[in-house]
C-alpha cells in the first residue's frame, strides 16, 4: 500500500482541482448581475434581450400555460371521459360516446400543436438564434471591446497554453474569410453530431441520466462561449483545445443551463432555455475565463488536470461521414486516372 500513496494523493489533488474549477464555472454562470450592468450600458442590448423575453417567455411559455391551464381543462369539461353521477350500467351504454369524446379531445389538442406550437417553435428557434448573435455582439461592445486584444492574447498564451501546441494565425484577406466560413460550418456539424451523442447517452442504463447531464453541460457551455470566441476571432482548433483542457470549468458553467431544463418536458424545457440562454451568453461574454482558470491553476502547481477529449467521438464520426463524400480534387484525379 505504501507505493500506492503517491498515486492516491495525486488523484485526490486532481479531484480537488476539478471540483474547484467546476465550482468556479458554476459561480461565473450565476453572475447574472452582469446582465443588468451590460443592459444599462447598451440600449440596443436591452431592447434585443427584452424581445427575447417577450417572444420566448410571454408568447411561447404563455401559450403553453394557456394550453395546460385553460384549453385542456375546458376540453375535458366539454368532452369528458366519464360522468361522476353515472352508474355502471349507464357507463357501459355510453362507453362508445366517451371513447369518441376522448378521441375528439386528443385530436383538437393535436391541432393546437400542429397549427400553433410547432410553427411557433420553428419561428422562435430561427429568430432567437439570430437575436442571440446580436445580444452577444451588443454585450461585447458594452464591455468596451470591439475585437481581439493583442495584449490579452499574449497573456493568455503565456499563462494557459505554454504546454500546448502553437495555433497558427488565420491569414488575412479572402483566404482568412474562407477559413473562417469553413470553421463555422465544421463547428456547426461537429455540435450537431455531439448533440446526437448527448441524445444517445441518455439511453445508457444506470449512468445514462448522469452522463447526459454532463454532456449537456459541456454542450451549452460551448454554445455560450462560442459567440465570444467568434468575436475575439479564436480559431476552431484553439477553441476546442482550450475547452477540452479546461473541461471541469466548462462543465460547471453549463450546469445551471441544464438545471433550468433538465426536469421539464421538451417544449417547456425549450421555452425556459430560450429565455435563460441569452443571459448565460452575456455572463459568458463578461467572464474572464482565462484569468479565472489561470488563477486557480497557480494554486496547484505540478498537478495539472489532464485534457479530456470531449468532442473526440463526434469529431471522429464527422470525419468518417465527410470522407464518404469525395472532394473536387479527388474527383479530378479519378477522372484523369480513367483518361
Amino acid at each position: 500500500m505504501e507505493h500506492m500513496k503517491p498515486l492516491i494523493e495525486a488523484l485526490r489533488t486532481k479531484l480537488k482541482q476539478a471540483l474547484i474549477l467546476w465550482a468556479e464555472g458554476f459561480r461565473e454562470a450565476c453572475c447574472l448581475h452582469r446582465v443588468i450592468v451590460l443592459c444599462r450600458r447598451s440600449k440596443k442590448l436591452m431592447i434585443r434581450t427584452g424581445q427575447c423575453f417577450l417572444l420566448n417567455g410571454f408568447i411561447f411559455l404563455g401559450s403553453l400555460f394557456v394550453l395546460n391551464s385553460v384549453v385542456i381543462p375546458t376540453l375535458q369539461w366539454i368532452l369528458p371521459d366519464h360522468y361522476s353521477q353515472t352508474n355502471c350500467e349507464a357507463m357501459s351504454e355510453f362507453h362508445g360516446v366517451f371513447k369518441f369524446y376522448s378521441f375528439l379531445r386528443g385530436f383538437l389538442i393535436q391541432l393546437f400543436y400542429v397549427f400553433w406550437f410547432y410553427p411557433l417553435y420553428v419561428f422562435s428557434f430561427i429568430l432567437s438564434n439570430l437575436w442571440y448573435n446580436d445580444i452577444a455582439t451588443h454585450g461585447f461592445a458594452a464591455m468596451g471591446r470591439s475585437g481581439p486584444s493583442t495584449v490579452e492574447s499574449s497573456k493568455q498564451n503565456d499563462t494557459l497554453t505554454s504546454d500546448s501546441k502553437v495555433h497558427a494565425a488565420r491569414p488575412a484577406g479572402l483566404g482568412g474569410i474562407m477559413i473562417g466560413i469553413g470553421e463555422q460550418v465544421y463547428s456547426l456539424l461537429l455540435l450537431t453530431f455531439f448533440f446526437f451523442e448527448v441524445y444517445a447517452a441518455g439511453f445508457i442504463p444506470y449512468v445514462g441520466k448522469a452522463l447526459n447531464f454532463v454532456l449537456l453541460s459541456w454542450m451549452y457551455a460551448y454554445y455560450c462561449f462560442e459567440y465570444k470566441w467568434n468575436l475575439t476571432e479564436w480559431g476552431l482548433e484553439k477553441r476546442l483545445d482550450f475547452f477540452e483542457t479546461n473541461w471541469a470549468f466548462f462543465a460547471g458553467f453549463g450546469s445551471p443551463c441544464v438545471l433550468a431544463i433538465f426536469f421539464f418536458s421538451p417544449l417547456m424545457g425549450y421555452g425556459f432555455m430560450a429565455v435563460l440562454f441569452p443571459l448565460f451568453v452575456l455572463t459568458a461574454t463578461g467572464t474572464e475565463a482565462e484569468q479565472v482558470i489561470s488563477t486557480q491553476r497557480r494554486r496547484f502547481t505540478g498537478a495539472q488536470l489532464g485534457k479530456v477529449p470531449v468532442f473526440y467521438a463526434a469529431d471522429t464520426l464527422l470525419i468518417r461521414v465527410l470522407s464518404l463524400f469525395p472532394s473536387e480534387s479527388q474527383e479530378r484525379a479519378q477522372d484523369n486516372k480513367t483518361l
